[in-house]
């Protein structure tokens, strides 16, 4: 699978996280559901109170992926390298709290990476050791998350446009069709969601529609 800073935004326009947890149905519905809707990136992050371990998230995972793979979608694992390396997934995404990015890129060769920052010194050392895209947030509130970190706003992710850092970059927290094109003008590339299409009445109703706030308000 091809990484390029250009193919890397282009996947970035509408990145779906999700986990059985985050699910009112089965996940595997949501997903095609999802994917029929317009989703271009999928994260499969199994966090949270009564998440699966072990073989059971293993088998999800897989699961997850052959659905992703049918459309070409790239399927990208949270925190868990080994995870990621035994499936042989598309990238991984870290957080702050989890092994430097530099550490987790010479695991992962060649694979996309994804690293959550919330301020220019994060941003910068991610981007020096290796990460192909940034995950900036959260923008709104979300109760998702429950160590989210404290709401920003769209403050930091104009910093870092304004600084003429050019990454990709993807807004995370609290996002929603109606609340994306603030976070397109601010010079994100994408919009990443959990609940607002894991927990839609209709998925693929809700990813269209983000997809259509996205593509109407890129720059």
């Amino acid at each position: 699978m091809e990484v390029n800073p250009k193919q890397i935004r282009n996947w970035l326009k509408v990145y779906f996280i999700m986990g059985s947890v985050n699910c009112r149905h089965k996940p595997e519905d949501i997903l095609r559901s999802a994917i029929y809707g317009g989703i271009s990136l999928f994260q499969f992050r199994e966090k949270g109170a009564d998440c699966l371990q072990g073989k059971e998230k293993e088998s999800l995972a897989k699961r997850l992926q052959a659905i992703c793979k049918e459309s070409n979608i790239p399927f990208i694992v949270n925190d868990d390298i080994e995870l990621a390396l035994s499936i042989n997934a598309d990238g991984v995404h870290i957080g702050q709290e989890d092994e430097p990015a530099d550490v987790v890129r010479r695991k992962i060769g060649s694979k996309i990476l994804g690293v959550s920052v919330h301020n220019m010194l994060e941003a910068k050392a991610a981007m020096r050791q290796g990460a192909d895209y940034l995950g900036i947030g959260p923008i709104y509130p979300t109760s998702t998350k429950k160590d989210a970190k404290a709401v920003q706003g769209l403050t930091f992710l104009k910093e870092l446009r304004a600084a003429d850092i050019q990454i990709p970059v993807v807004g995370i927290g609290g996002i929603h069709s109606e609340n994306t094109p603030p976070i397109m003008d601010a010079g994100a590339d994408g919009v990443s969601v959990i609940t607002a299409i894991s927990q839609a009445d209709s998925p693929e109703k809700s990813a269209r529609e983000l997809k259509e706030a996205v593509m109407r308000n890129i720059h």
